[in-house]
Parts: C-alpha cells; sequence; structure tokens
C-alpha cells in the first residue's frame, strides 16, 4: 500500500521505516503538514497518516475522499483535528478504531 505520512520528523522517518521493513509499504514522507493548501500532495496515495498539526476538515476530507484515498491513520491520542461528520459523509461507512478511518468492511 502506498502511504502518505504527513507532518513527518527525522523520529518518524526512523520509526516508520524500521516497522515497515517486514511490511514492505511504500512510505512516502512529507515534512508539511496536511491541510488544505496542501491536500494534493497526498493525491493518488491509498492512505494517509497524519499528524496532531494535520487539518481534516470537510474540504480536505472530500478531496481525499475524490483522490481514491482509502485510509486515514492518526498518529496522534486524539482526533479534534478531523471532521467527524464530514468523514461519515466523505465516506458513508466508516469505523473509528485506534486511529483509523477507513470503508467499513474495507481493508485497512
Amino acid at each position: 500500500m502506498r502511504v502518505a505520512v504527513c507532518s513527518a520528523q527525522s523520529y518518524d522517518r526512523q520509526v516508520f521505516t524500521a516497522a515497515n521493513h517486514d511490511i514492505g509499504h511504500e512510505l512516502v514522507f512529507f515534512d508539511s503538514r496536511l491541510c488544505y493548501e496542501t491536500r494534493q500532495m497526498v493525491g493518488g496515495f491509498s492512505a494517509v497518516c497524519v499528524f496532531v498539526n494535520d487539518s481534516l476538515n470537510a474540504r480536505v476530507l472530500e478531496t481525499l475522499a475524490l483522490q481514491g484515498t482509502r485510509l486515514i491513520a492518526l498518529r496522534c491520542a486524539g482526533f479534534n483535528n478531523v471532521d467527524i461528520q464530514a468523514a461519515s459523509s466523505s465516506w458513508p461507512t466508516y469505523r473509528e478504531s485506534f486511529g483509523l478511518f477507513a470503508p467499513l468492511g474495507g481493508r485497512a
């Protein structure tokens, strides 16, 4: 799976690269935070991994859905940076489980 990792710091790169060694996902790290102005940078990625300063408002979520993103993974404790109502509109069936948003019944 091709995964965009937004707001990536050097320690994120080290940890994610090591954890991914035996899994084999294609991780692409972005220094930039994900927001409306940068939403196009993650076009074409099956999954997007975001941090607390990334903004997943309605317009960003709609764009992700239209671009084919199937999974949003949060690497933060909260989800106040995610418009939950918009998430349910962009993905009519979704699940919230330990920071993952994916189509219900879909593979994460």
